[in-house]
């Protein structure tokens, strides 16, 4: 087994934490100790952050409709796709029909660029949060 220290990605925090790793798969977290932020505390979702890493139901590669149907695709085909549908409704309806909600699973950082992709890019001003602290 071998720990890997990282962030807790369930809020905007920061609490240190150890993923445990045994056999390439990860099996549990705890605190880190010296952590300026959590010192060796962890809330009930840093305990448990290990748990979707593996999940059955998690995506591993992009999704696209073709013809009613899921199939997997390439990071550009998914991007451009993506792009060119909320450009059409953008153009077609305003900046104001489309939303984007961050995640608590992101860093700062990627929910701060969300905001300004939201408001630079797309023009809209619609834009929440699922973290509730």
């Amino acid at each position: 087994m071998r720990d890997v220290l990282t962030v807790c990605c369930y809020c905007g925090c920061g609490c240190g934490l150890y993923l445990h790793v045994r056999d390439d798969r990860v099996v549990g977290s705890s605190p880190s100790r010296n952590h300026p932020v959590s010192r060796n505390n962890l809330c009930v979702r840093g305990w448990n952050a290990h748990g979707f890493i593996h999940d059955a139901g998690r995506l591993t590669e992009p999704l696209v409709r073709r013809n009613g149907r899921l199939r997997p695709a390439t990071w550009d085909e998914a991007l451009q796709i993506t792009a060119d549908a909320l450009a059409r409704v953008v153009h077609e309806h305003g900046p104001d029909a489309v939303g984007v909600v961050a995640s608590a699973k992101c860093t700062n950082e990627e929910n701060y660029l969300l905001q300004k992709f939201a408001r630079a890019v797309l023009g809209t001003n619609n834009i929440d949060h699922c973290a509730r602290l």
